[in-house]
């Protein structure tokens, strides 16, 4: 991260809304892999991020994302919108305490502590009540079925590349997943769930979230799919304590639909990586989709 300016129209806009931006310090504290920008505005003791977004769909879903946090969750939990332009589009949002989890060092209790106040956060969130219109039912079913169908066009591009055991393991993805989730319970996702979006207080022992861009109706338990190919195979006790918090032991039903829509990620990171002579993502992608196998075996 190093200091920088925000583009000319970016900084037009935004001057409107912050005052003293012409003499504060812009960092560029962008994802190197994302799409969108940010930008961590700091004036004395003061702070806020300007985020800039790929396409409207992301705009709205980080707007959609944060009226459900007002709801949801407490204010110092969840940035909230100071100003938005859908022209340009981009948002300007409150900072929240904290640093992001990912990468950071913490001690085993610690860490467990912060898993449990992630669960206790996300059941909240998933149980503050929403609208799911007949569109929105209509997305989540197309959304599913696209991940069933990408599964398909993977086993058939790379079907070679995995064993008899993940074969079958994704085969059942691109034939069961779309029955499985019908009736499971819908909420309103956040839709990237991991460390990398959970801030942690240490000295306060505050945790928060951000970034909604993705959030939209969905399955409930599509949120916990990161955590489960990348974190809780090879630590069973994070699991126990994202679960403590979130309130309760996941159905025989959401668990199987949680290793199939992991399985689908996986398999769409090796077919990608392998497309793209990509080693971190074949890496990636086998290891997830190796866990899957391991969890069913």
């Amino acid at each position: 991260m190093k200091a920088t300016t925000l583009p000319p129209d970016l900084q037009q806009w935004a001057a409107n809304h912050l005052p003293g931006l012409s003499t504060a310090t812009v960092t560029d504290t962008s994802w190197p892999r994302g799409d969108s920008r940010i930008w961590k505005v700091a004036s004395g003791s003061t702070a806020a991020f300007v985020k800039l977004y790929p396409s409207p769909d992301k705009f709205g879903r980080e707007i959609r994302g944060c009226e459900h946090a007002s709801h949801a969750l407490t204010a110092d939990e969840a940035p909230q919108v100071i100003a938005a332009n859908d022209r340009l589009p981009a948002i300007i949002l409150t900072a929240v305490t904290g640093a992001v989890v990912r990468g950071m060092q913490l001690e085993t209790t610690e860490e467990q502590r912060v898993h449990q106040l992630a669960g206790r956060l996300l059941r909240r969130w998933h149980d503050s009540p929403i609208a799911i219109s007949v569109i929105d039912r209509e997305n989540i079913t197309t959304a599913i079925t696209a991940q069933a169908n990408e599964a398909a066009t993977c086993l058939d591009r790379i079907g070679d590349q995995l064993s008899p055991a993940a074969r079958a393991l994704v085969t059942q993805v691109s034939t069961d997943l779309v029955g499985h989730v019908q009736h499971l319970p819908h909420a309103f996702r956040h839709g990237d769930y991991s460390p990398r979006n959970w801030l942690w207080d240490q000295a306060a022992g505050h945790h928060s979230i951000i970034d909604f861009e993705e959030a939209a109706p969905g399955i409930a338990v599509e949120d916990l799919v990161w955590l489960c190919g990348a974190m809780w195979p090879d630590r069973p006790d994070l699991r126990r304590s994202f679960l403590t918090g979130y309130g309760r032991e996941l159905s025989p039903h959401e668990d199987r639909a949680l290793i199939l829509l992991t399985t689908r990620l996986g398999v769409s990171y090796l077919a990608t990586g392998l497309a793209k002579q990509d080693q971190v993502l074949i890496d990636r992608g086998h290891t997830v989709v190796d866990r899957m196998v391991r969890a069913v075996s």
